[in-house]
């Protein structure tokens, strides 16, 4: 398979490698690189089946939980003005939340995955499409008790972590996650990514589709179980509503309804040169425009989850070295290599993926629309990581 687009001197081994495994993938993909400041790859291939098309330069995609990262990057924003603290207890911000154990709750636990929030309690009553909307999701989340005490533990927080977050910064801005992130980073870089789809938008979007049909949420319970974990503890009980509820909004998200919510962990909608810019911007300027200051950068990417070890017999659910996260991003590891150490930056379902490496001045991003699963390594269509890290070494 060919890709098209622009590839600076020096970066056709990334094309290759990229074009090489898109030609596995009955779907498409973009691929951008910003190298300080300036785009040097910018490459799409393959095709939109769902609507019989080309994957080309105008399309754009769900990125899946990439939206986190610019999430991430509106609390960090909100903190250089000193609107956030990321020590402060939540309660500081947000009062009713100082309930059932969570008064100590700190703005950075929320960051690091580490609040003991991973989902609700099943016997909530909170439903998928109920996660669309913070009034109906909002309020079992801040009665709810935690399912490991606050900072002690670590667990990925599939769609908690953009509700949680999103009401402190709507506490103290007035404003949601979606409308920071377009006065302060869409519209002053100019990308195309959105938290929230405008209507006008939608014929531009290549629907994601995945090759095999996922778990049902009885095969999900039964394979954890198999796993090890006991899953008749409400810890289990909440990760396993949690993972199951978050496959049903990924097929949820192919509809309008869930596209033009505003999902801060989850629904953004960009292509790669969007998402590659965003993180080029928070490392250095790029355009005239600088996101984040550089003592903002450090703290970002600084370890905050190094001590914690798995809540329960969570830690039997881990493939490959633990996730390990700093106010807001994941870092590298033998699944995520990004470009080794010093990079941050997150996944999404599916294979997508954005981070920056600012010892090298490097913003990459990968968007694709085919949802493919991969357990135990990196996801083979990331091949061309390997080629980017020769290129900005060379």
């Amino acid at each position: 398979m060919k890709a098209s687009g622009y590839v600076a001197r020096g970066y056709e081994g990334v094309r290759d490698a990229f074009a090489h495994a898109q030609a596995n993938d009955e779907g498409g993909a973009q691929l951008c690189v910003y190298r300080r400041g300036q785009k040097v790859v910018d490459l799409r291939a393959g095709r939109d089946p769902v609507n019989d098309r080309p994957y080309g330069e105008d399309a754009i995609t769900v990125i899946m939980s990439c939206t986190k990262g610019a999430t991430a990057a509106v609390v960090h924003r909100l903190a250089e003005r000193g609107l956030i603290d990321y020590e402060a207890p939540v309660a500081d911000y947000w009062p009713e939340f100082a309930v059932a154990g969570k008064d100590d709750a700190r703005v950075w636990h929320l960051m690091s995955h580490s609040v003991g929030l991973p989902g609700v309690d099943p016997e909530s009553g909170v439903t998928a499409r109920d996660l669309l909307y913070p009034d109906r999701h909002l309020p079992a989340l801040e009665a709810m008790a935690p399912v490991w005490p606050p900072g002690t533990s670590c667990h990925y927080h599939p769609i908690t972590y953009g509700s949680l977050l999103n009401e402190v910064v709507r506490r103290v801005s007035g404003k949601s996650v979606a409308q920071v992130f377009g006065g302060e980073i869409r519209a002053p870089l100019g990308l195309d990514f959105w938290i929230g789809l405008p209507a006008k938008e939608e014929p531009r979007v290549a629907p994601h589709f995945q090759p095999t049909p996922g778990p049902t949420p009885e095969q999900l319970a039964q394979l954890i179980a198999g796993m090890g974990v006991d899953v008749a503890t409400r810890l289990a009980r909440v990760v396993i509503h949690a993972f199951a509820q978050t496959g049903e909004l990924i097929e949820v998200m192919n509809n309008r309804e869930a596209r033009a919510a505003e999902v801060p962990a989850g629904n953004g909608v960009a292509d790669a040169a969007s998402l590659a810019k965003m993180y080029a911007a928070m490392i250095g300027e790029v355009d005239g425009v600088r996101l984040l200051k550089p003592e903002t950068v450090e703290k970002a990417r600084t370890l905050r989850t190094g001590s914690m070890s798995s809540a329960g017999d969570l830690g039997k659910l881990q493939f490959g070295t633990p996730l390990q996260y700093g106010l807001g991003y994941e870092f590298p590891r033998d699944v995520t290599p990004m470009l080794g150490e010093g990079s941050f930056g997150h996944a999404g379902a599916g294979g997508r993926i954005g981070f920056a490496h600012p010892e090298s001045g490097t913003a990459a991003a990968y968007v694709a629309n085919t949802m493919l699963a991969v357990a135990g390594g990196p996801d083979p269509r990331w091949a061309w990581m390997g080629e980017l890290r020769k290129a900005v070494a060379a």
